[in-house]
């Protein structure tokens, strides 16, 4: 099975490359990278390059929309496309959507996410929304609760020197980290 895995950073997709047992499966996984919320730039720029590096390290397929949006992706955060308070949902839907378009695109029969290693992020909602992606673009969406993995991709990420970010990418979970608030 030809799966296409959108990542958001390195540490998570060691956790999930790291429970595939690819010698004992069919799936060929590709990294896809489509993250336009992630602020300020260079954080956006050191997720992208440290992911770079991991993929070529694993001589695995990266496929890029290389596409620093914050403005387009505050202005519709702002503008009625997502409802306040659900940030999140129009952020998983964003990145999902990009990610069935590119796999039915180029022929993948599944998608999934490294999202879904954290246990910070909102499990039920990225498998529906996954899950409607896939119907939408007549896919597989591949879900799997990777979080099992997730300390020891973080272990491994640090002891390969990959970049660690200390929240989940946007804006918004950049000031709550400094705020201390957990979502």
């Amino acid at each position: 099975m030809k799966l296409l895995l959108h990542t958001c950073c390195a540490p998570c997709s060691y956790a999930v490359i790291g429970s595939l047992d690819f010698s004992q499966t069919e799936i060929r996984p590709a990294f896809f990278w489509y993250n336009p919320n992630i602020h300020p730039y260079t954080e956006y720029r050191s997720r992208r390059d440290s992911l770079a590096a991991f993929a070529r390290d694993l001589k695995l397929e990266l496929v890029m929309e290389d596409e620093y949006g914050l403005r387009e992706f505050i202005r519709a955060l702002y503008s009625g496309e997502s409802p306040d308070g659900e940030r999140c949902r129009f952020c998983y839907r964003l990145r999902l959507e990009a990610t069935a378009r590119r796999a039915a695109e180029k022929g993948y029969q599944a998608f999934s996410t490294s999202l879904l290693s954290s246990p910070f992020q909102n499990h039920e909602l990225i498998r529906q929304i996954g899950e409607e992606c896939a119907r939408e673009h007549k896919l597989d969406f591949f879900y799997r609760d990777f979080r099992p993995w997730f300390k020891e991709g973080k272990k491994t990420a640090r002891e390969k020197g990959s970049y660690m970010q200390k929240y989940c990418g946007c804006i918004f979970s950049e000031e709550e980290r400094y705020l201390g608030v957990l979502r």
